[in-house]
């Protein structure tokens, strides 16, 4: 059975450790929304940091950074696990994430994760994944 986690409203990187944990446990979890959780920090601190991440490398050899908030969720995850052995392969296997709610998980029981909310911050500064995707050029 997939668990399904509305991620409207959510920190980035508890969001991703939090899954990380539970995909080497060995469930299977589908991220909705992608587009609006949120990264903590000023706007543009948070921009440039993904600018730097984004221009890192070369077009040939890499390392490649996504620009997609789906793509942006599942590589922060992936930083979490071990992803060069069978055990985190598999477990990176059983995560989908979406930008919206696609029509397959529409009307289903969404889980909320506790301690991950954005107002669980003191600091008010915040700044949503689509604001960085659309920054960094991704069209979706």
């Amino acid at each position: 059975m997939v668990t399904i986690i509305d991620g409207e409203g959510l920190l980035l990187g508890r969001l991703a450790s939090t899954v990380a944990k539970r995909l080497l446990d060995g469930d299977e979890i589908a991220i909705v929304n992608a587009e609006k959780v949120v990264i903590s920090g000023s706007k543009a601190r948070v921009l440039n940091a993904y600018r730097q991440k984004r221009e890192r490398g070369s077009r040939e050899g890499g390392p490649f950074f996504p620009r997609r908030p789906d793509h942006i969720i599942k590589r922060t995850i992936r930083g979490m696990l071990p992803y060069k052995r069978p055990r985190g392969a598999d477990a990176l296997k059983r995560v989908k994430v979406y930008v919206g709610i696609p029509y397959e998980y529409n009307g289903h029981v969404m889980e909320t994760i506790e301690g991950v909310h954005k107002n669980n911050l003191s600091n008010p500064s915040h700044v949503t994944l689509a604001t960085v995707s659309s920054f960094l050029g991704a069209k979706f």
